[in-house]
């Protein structure tokens, strides 16, 4: 606020900041509510262990994992709940187990050794598949290590 005092009564060139800081503070508050607030991310999803010990040996059919095995020097072996695919029948697969299921979940476990390059094309073929949720499994990481 500019306020003068005294003598002349003449116009004040001062420069009233009040309208400005206003405007900037209603810009701040259009700014923060129009940017999103989403994360931004991959979403990892990690099998939890059955509570039953009499459970644990016996692979659930609802559960599919994916499997990227290292083979030798060449491409890498490829399957599907303990069954060997080709890498071209793995979309058509997948496609089919995943037609009539509610439930869209599939897990991918890599070797360790292996190109992650590997295990990304079965993340995209499980996309292409319409697969919801797509989970990696990690090896277990023993206890005393």
């Amino acid at each position: 606020m500019a306020m003068t005092t005294g003598g002349g009564g003449g116009y004040s060139s001062d420069i009233n900041m009040t309208p400005m800081i206003d405007i900037l503070l209603v810009l701040l508050i259009i700014f923060m509510v129009i940017v999103p607030v989403t994360p931004k991310g991959l979403d990892a999803l990690v099998p939890q262990p059955p509570k039953d010990q009499k459970q644990q040996n016996t692979p659930s059919d609802r559960t599919i994992v994916v499997q990227v095995l290292r083979q030798g020097g060449g491409p890498p072996l490829y399957k599907i709940n303990e069954t060997p695919y080709a890498k071209a029948d793995l979309l058509p697969r997948l496609t089919e187990i995943y037609a009539n299921r509610a439930e869209r979940i599939m897990f991918v476990k890599g070797d360790d050794d292996i190109n992650f390059a590997y295990v990304a094309e079965i993340i995209d073929i499980g996309r292409a598949a319409n697969v919801d949720h797509i989970g990696l499994m990690t090896p277990k990481i023993m206890a005393g290590q």
